[in-house]
């Protein structure tokens, strides 16, 4: 059990009381119907374990301590299994509205909110299948790249508005206000894996994925046909036409 400062719990409920609002605006409706039922407190810093038993309930899903970097077979491997792994260090008081790095804020509002859809539960787990029957570094890095594009930025056009469903969008009170700046480009996995992104700082680039639907189906075909084979396939395509 981590003790949170008093310090802690007031950054949270700054956060809190800003992306509640934010997400009204600027969320798509698969988030917002998933939001629901989130187990995200408004007062409070929440445990892993008050997180993890709700998750459970609802999707089966439940969160595993990561101390820091977690490798991708690791990180994404797990999800097959149904453990996410999160982190439990709260963002600097001085800049509650953005971290440069995952902490329990990003994690619980983000993914919390996924892992309470068995729709995007659903999309978890796949890409936990995925990771698990690959064998070199190289496709697994591909598909993290397809991982980071998707789940943790992606966005989706709705009634003609740019909405996001990413788990770092939603944890990211600028990002969210500042999605009308971003470089818009059609979902295409072979395109992001030929597109660079920015480990810290905003992201320049997003894909749009039309519907909830459209990037279920796509996310299918592609992760279910994809192997060592075909990721070297791709990785030399990438290393011909990089896009930034």
């Amino acid at each position: 059990m981590v003790e949170y400062s008093e310090a802690e719990h007031a950054t949270w409920r700054a956060v809190h009381a800003a992306l509640a609002g934010a997400h009204r605006e600027f969320a798509c409706r698969a988030v917002l119907e998933a939001g629901e039922a989130a187990p995200i407190p408004a007062d409070h810093v929440p445990q892993h374990a008050e997180v993890g038993a709700a998750l459970r309930r609802l999707t089966g899903f439940d969160l595993t301590l990561a101390g820091g970097f977690v490798e991708n077979r690791r990180f994404l491997g797990s999800m097959e299994d149904g453990y996410f792994h999160a982190v439990q260090f709260v963002r600097h008081p001085a800049i509650p509205l953005y971290t440069p790095e995952p902490d329990v804020i990003h994690d619980v509002f983000g993914h919390g909110i996924h892992l309470s859809s068995n729709r995007f539960a659903d999309l978890y787990r796949l890409f936990g299948r995925t990771a698990a029957r690959l064998g070199t570094g190289e496709a697994l890095d591909l598909l993290s790249r397809v991982y980071w594009f998707t789940l943790e930025f992606g966005v989706m056009a709705e009634d003609g508005a740019v909405k996001a469903y990413g788990a770092a969008l939603l944890s990211s009170y600028g990002e969210l206000g500042r999605l009308d700046r971003c470089e818009i480009r059609e979902l295409d996995v072979r395109e992001m894996i030929r597109t660079h992104y920015r480990v810290s700082g905003y992201q320049p680039v997003l894909f749009d994925a039309r519907s909830m639907e459209y990037l279920t189906d796509t996310l299918a075909d592609f992760l279910e046909g994809f192997d060592d084979e075909e990721a070297a396939r791709l990785a030399a395509i990438a290393s011909a036409g990089d896009r930034s």
